[in-house]
């Protein structure tokens, strides 16, 4: 009798082990380059950046740091933007603004280029894309969005107020086993 004691102790154990090694493969963390090149419709522009994300373990946030430069002229805000990559979207997430149009808290962009960092909760997650099902709040859409690739990240600018750099967000491990 002991014997199977032990060896379901064991067996749930491992499970348990398994659980947690489930859960740490199944954090999201990307890094994209940004360009006109992606942009739609696709520009020619000196401007490049780059996007990070990291999904926390718990699957409640995202921390995030955005660095672009080499725009044509200063930055005005940038976005996470729900849609593919053939086509322009509504904003999901405020990252930067210097409009005075992002919510209450919403960081200034470096209008000359630089990086902002943050993190993003269910909080920042806005109503714009709710006719496509992503409601005020829905972090967990979110996230399913980001995984599925249909999300995009832009920076606009002054003389390209619908974005001048941009990067599709890709989960590099959509689709593995």
């Amino acid at each position: 009798m002991k014997a199977r004691v032990k060896f379901a102790a064991a067996v749930a154990i491992v499970a348990v082990i398994g659980m947690g090694t489930v859960a740490v493969a199944d954090n999201m963390r990307e890094r994209e380059t940004l360009t006109g090149y992606e942009e739609v419709p696709a520009l020619s522009t000196p401007g490049v950046g780059e996007f990070k994300i990291n999904l926390a373990r718990s699957g409640d946030s995202l921390d995030y740091e955005l660095t672009f430069s080499g725009l044509e002229t200063d930055a005005t805000q940038a976005h996470i933007h729900f849609e593919n990559a053939t086509n322009n979207g509504p904003i999901v997430v405020f990252l930067c603004s210097n409009l005075g149009n992002g919510p209450a808290g919403t960081q200034a962009c470096p209008a000359a280029g630089g990086t902002i960092t943050g993190t993003i909760t269910a909080a920042d997650v806005g109503a714009g894309a709710a006719a496509q099902g992503i409601a005020a709040g829905e972090f967990q859409e979110f996230v399913a969005a980001l995984r599925a690739g249909a999300t995009y990240v832009n920076v606009h600018s002054v003389g390209r107020p619908g974005g001048e750099i941009r990067a599709q967000i890709e989960d590099d491990d959509r689709g593995r086993a």
